[in-house]
């Protein structure tokens, strides 16, 4: 086996696919930071909030007042600079870095594409994606033709792992056999032409829709893999993905998984890629000399020994990749109503949960106490999303325990009363209201104080 993974290591590929993938991820990630810019986010979701929820590990991570604007430029500099292949490396890390930083700095956003581009680009720290059609490779008169067969197909079993456990987490009894939560949504989408009235009331779509998406997940990274199949494989890509846009508000994601499977197509498909972006950039561009620039067939600088290192560390990426979105089976309880395990999973659209949360302040020692309204601290969207997660709900009531203790009150006391429902059923206690809030601790121990699940939902 160990001379298998010998061979398999020191196998060449053409570079023209890890190029054109570098140039398309770039400019989608520029797309993405100017739309994010321009729809007035930066200050919506970052600046205007009087609070902002952390993720566990990364309270330290926080918008950085009017900075956060050079922080996105950063960010989407480091964008361009990749899609050029200028200083790649140095682009490179610079963008996981910012972009992840702007990830982390509310969990309100959260997003599973957010997760998926920071993989991806830490990913992309570590392949030679400057080795051809680059302005690295200009400067340096020497471009590769060919790199390492592995840099190409790390980023194919990124894609398949996202869609695959995509799929998997749609074999559920609520998603296959109840259409939820699509019964819910569709229904709302009346008014688009044709496929309004005559589709999306319909129950026998709402379910034909269930289950064509977890076949599509499940079956679309090994339809890609096939020359006989990829092109079917492709046409189904993009239908699924504009499908999902015109029916969802999910922003920038369907094309960036159009755009990231091009990687599965040959050589060929890419040279001519290649040959548009130069004539495009011909024409906006003046002529220059040549550079003299010298093709070799293979990247010499991937050595024995930096190999090693290098397929180590992304071994280990992998390994977590395929385990991390297990970790939900060390909890007890229904994974969709206590979310314990729930993110960084690929569980993509997989539930509709409403709730409603009031929190009352109590002085432990004279027993007064007053409710809290909500909205003098929290954005509607983030009222929304506290309102249903447990890490959430935690997490704001230690904000207003300090808060509060700040303000003078004594014998401080934080309790939660808290209703949810979960795809459709009626709505039930959700958090013990017994439990003083304010004395628990974040973890990643099981939360005692979610209250159990009075149903029962079967799947992965």
């Amino acid at each position: 086996m160990s001379c298998n993974l010998k061979r398999y290591s020191n196998q060449q590929i053409d570079a023209a696919p890890l190029a054109v993938f570098r140039v398309l991820f770039g400019v989608m990630m520029i797309f993405s930071i100017i739309r994010f810019w321009a729809n007035g986010w930066i200050e919506k979701l970052y600046l205007e909030p009087k609070f902002h929820f952390s993720f566990y590990g990364f309270e330290w991570v926080k918008p950085l007042g009017n900075y956060t604007y050079l922080l996105f430029i950063i960010c989407g500099l480091a964008a361009l600079f990749v899609a050029l292949g200028l200083k790649y490396r140095v682009a490179i890390i610079t963008f996981f870095l910012s972009f992840t930083y702007i990830e982390l700095m509310d969990k309100t956003t959260y997003l599973n594409h957010y997760y998926f581009i920071s993989l991806l680009s830490f990913l992309m720290i570590f392949l030679p994606a400057n080795a051809y059609f680059s302005l690295d490779s200009y400067f340096k008169k020497r471009s590769y033709s060919k790199v390492p067969k592995w840099t190409i197909d790390s980023i194919k079993l990124l894609l398949g792992i996202v869609y695959f456990y995509a799929g998997l987490a749609k074999v559920n009894s609520d998603w296959l056999f109840k259409a939820m939560p699509l019964k819910i949504w569709l229904p709302s989408k009346y008014d688009l032409p044709f496929i309004g009235e005559n589709f999306m009331q319909q129950e026998w779509f709402h379910f034909a829709m269930s289950w064509s998406g977890m076949i599509y997940d499940l079956s679309i990274p090994f339809l890609l893999l096939y020359k006989r199949t990829r092109l079917v494989a492709f046409v189904l890509v993009v239908f699924f993905h504009v499908f999902t846009r015109v029916l969802f508000p999910i922003g920038m994601f369907p094309f960036i998984m159009i755009v990231s499977t091009l990687i599965f197509f040959d050589a060929k498909f890419h040279h001519k890629v290649i040959y548009v972006i130069k004539k495009i950039t011909s024409m906006l561009l003046p002529r220059t000399q040549s550079s003299g620039l010298t093709t070799m067939a293979i990247m010499e600088n991937f050595n024995v020994k930096r190999q090693k290192i290098v397929l180590s560390i992304i071994g280990v990426f992998f390994v977590i990749q395929l385990l991390f979105p297990f970790r939900y089976l060390a909890y007890p309880g229904e994974l969709f109503w206590t979310e314990e395990g729930y993110r960084f999973s690929w569980r993509v659209m997989l539930m509709e949960k409403m709730g409603y949360t009031t929190f009352t302040i109590k002085n432990a020692e004279t027993g007064k106490q007053f409710v809290v309204d909500n909205s003098d601290f929290l954005t509607a969207f983030q009222e929304k999303q506290m309102s249903f997660q447990p890490d959430f709900i935690l997490e704001y009531a230690h904000y207003l325990g300090d808060h509060f203790s700040a303000q003078g009150h004594k014998n401080v006391q934080v309790f939660a009363e808290s209703y949810v429902a979960l795809n459709g059923r009626l709505s039930q206690p959700f958090i013990d209201s017994t439990v003083d809030l304010y004395k628990e601790k974040e973890s990643f121990q099981h939360k005692t104080w979610i209250l159990p699940f009075t149903d029962d939902i079967k799947g992965f």
